[in-house]
């Protein structure tokens, strides 16, 4: 069975639990998934911090926090970066949101989004550019896998509207 088919085979759904973690943010604070219980997150995963598509992505939600504030969504960011890369990405973009380390990709592979990429003809493994919506109790209502970093917003407020 190749990576991405077991990828695939291992999906979270809507309606599952949210996977529960704690991982330091860019400022060495320790976030945990239960301490945000009682407000919708917006969980998404992104391959490298300050590439052009992740930077895109997370200054386009940066750019909406107002909008995500106004419906009591938390934004949350999460790659294989270390901390410090976090920091400095958070710093050079002016980043408002939590950008959490998952260094070791634990989490990124309880979510099912670390799997085989391919770049010019090489195969590894990296992040699956994705995203969570995640309601008040802690369940899944919305996954967005293979999400592409212009359309996250687009794709969240819709789901948000409905």
């Amino acid at each position: 069975m190749g990576g991405s088919e077991r990828y695939h085979l291992m999906t979270l759904e809507i309606n599952d639990l949210a996977p529960e973690f704690t991982l330091a943010d860019q400022n060495n604070n320790q976030i945990t998934l239960s301490h945000l219980k009682g407000k919708k997150v917006l969980l998404y995963f992104y391959p490298k911090a300050d590439t052009p598509g992740c930077t895109k992505q997370t200054c386009l939600l940066n750019d909406h926090l107002g909008q995500f504030n106004q419906l009591d969504v938390t934004v949350v960011g999460v790659s294989p970066d270390k901390v410090e890369k976090q920091k400095k990405f958070a710093d050079k973009y002016g980043i408002e949101f939590s950008l959490l380390s998952d260094e070791d990709h634990a989490v990124a592979e309880l979510y099912s989004v670390w799997g085989e990429k391919k770049m010019y003809g090489r195969a590894y493994m990296g992040i699956i550019r994705s995203a969570f919506l995640i309601d008040e109790q802690g369940e899944i209502t919305e996954t967005w896998y293979k999400v592409s970093p212009k359309d996250t917003v687009v794709k969240v407020l819709k789901a948000l509207s409905n």
